[in-house]
């Protein structure tokens, strides 16, 4: 396998984009505890090239992978052979990402926003849009925002927050990032809606209002800016940093697995070429690093949420051990008030737990660290959909996305604000 990569990487150095022609995404069912080990052995069949979008932990739950082009007979007859059952989500990538591509070049056509007012919040932007989007909202409100840089990226991006406070230091604070993951494109763009959000809505909502005279609300809309910018323009499917790894040709940590929380167990991968390569060690990646440092040196962060896509859930920790956390009853109760609050609005239903026990086991993962750094409110939203779409949602839904999750945040933030000093 990392030979094909190497030559897949060499393709993409002269012909530009990589482009996934006839790949197509199944979702795999499993009907007993056999089909499932047998499901789980294509992730170890690297001469396939799988992408697994959602893994496979049990027989209730189906398996979501990308399959390329030159592997999907193989796959297919594998499958069949087994009686295992699957179903086609997306017939071919390619055509779908030609979709998407279309509709952000109309968008880019079209004059740029004089003011974050004209922004087009109904599209997917480019990492230098975003950042000018950014600028423009602190130009606009700088009474109520500022932006900070944490740090650089491995490729020397600035790691930028936006900091929402009407004044004093070191005031209790929540924290949001969105864009972890590069390829999950719906959470930097609901990450740029909350940010005008939370602007438009002060002295105007008085949930809001109440939050940002107590608290500050820290925003990350773009945390791994290497891997979002080389998904616009190099492959679309990259979810991991672009830091080189030693002795590798393949590239990138998942930086989802390289936080100081049980690092290197269950549930992230010790091979480079893995999608949840942990990295050589905790916080081995800038991006990770800088949140951590600021983290420590703010000191009286509240809550802390994370924001990824896709398969509609709220998960609180932890994902390393069944273990349950001391305040689980707390963030249990909590998560159902948020995704009924969701809910509410399109009737868009998700699931909630530890993450253990709704999704996955996962070691090294951002909100387990935070718990245990004494951030009570830790939390992980993984947004629409549940796989009709996958990571390539259509632009569509970033409004409806964005503005039933805002609910589901303002019930965290307000209970929050409520229940801390």
């Amino acid at each position: 396998m990392r030979g094909l990569l190497v030559l897949t990487a060499l393709f993409v150095a002269v012909f530009g984009k990589e482009t996934f022609e006839g790949h197509q995404v199944l979702r795999i069912t499993a009907k007993d505890e056999l089909q499932l080990s047998l499901v789980k052995d294509l992730e170890d069949m690297e001469e396939f090239q799988l992408d697994f979008w959602r893994e496979a932990i049990d027989v209730a739950t189906s398996v979501d992978v990308r399959v390329p082009f030159h592997s999907l007979q193989a796959v297919k007859a594998y499958l069949e052979t087994q009686d295992i059952q699957y179903a086609v989500m997306i017939k071919d990538l390619q055509a779908v990402l030609h979709e998407e591509e279309e509709q952000m070049q109309f968008a880019a056509r079209a004059a740029g926003p004089r003011s974050t007012d004209s922004f087009d919040y109904a599209n997917y932007h480019s990492i230098s849009e975003i950042y000018r989007f950014q600028d423009m909202l602190v130009a606009e409100n700088p009474n109520l925002v500022s932006k900070i840089v944490i740090g650089q990226s491995y490729e020397g991006r600035p790691l930028n927050v936006l900091k929402f406070s009407t004044g004093g230091t070191n005031r209790p604070a929540i924290w949001i990032d969105t864009g972890i993951h590069s390829r999950e494109w719906v959470t930097q763009a609901s990450g740029t809606w909350f940010a005008k959000k939370i602007v438009t809505d002060y002295g105007r909502d008085p949930a809001l209002t109440a939050i940002l005279n107590k608290m500050d609300i820290f925003l990350e809309i773009v945390t791994n800016p290497d891997g979002f910018s080389f998904t616009q323009t190099t492959n679309r499917m990259w979810r991991k940093t672009r830091k080189p790894n030693s002795g590798s040709s393949c590239v990138g940590v998942d930086p989802n697995r390289n936080w100081d929380a049980a690092f290197g167990g269950a549930g992230a991968s010790g091979n480079p070429c893995s999608e949840t390569y942990r990295g050589p060690r905790p916080h081995s990646e800038s991006e990770v690093k800088s949140i951590v440092d600021f983290v420590k040196s703010h000191g009286n962060l509240k809550a802390f949420i994370s924001i990824h896509a896709y398969s509609q859930m709220l998960l609180y920790p932890y994902g390393y051990t069944k273990t349950p956390a001391k305040d689980q009853r707390e963030l249990h109760e909590l998560a159902r008030k948020a995704i009924n609050d969701l809910a509410s609005l399109h009737g868009t239903r998700y699931r909630y737990g530890s993450i253990i026990s709704t999704i996955y086991q996962a070691s090294g993962s951002t909100i387990d660290w935070t718990y245990n750094q004494g951030i009570k409110y830790s939390y992980t939203f993984e947004l629409r959909d549940t796989g009709r779409y996958g990571f390539l949602l259509p632009a569509s839904q970033i409004l409806p996305t964005a503005k039933e999750t805002w609910l589901a945040l303002m019930a965290i933030m307000d209970h929050t604000s409520k229940n801390t000093n």
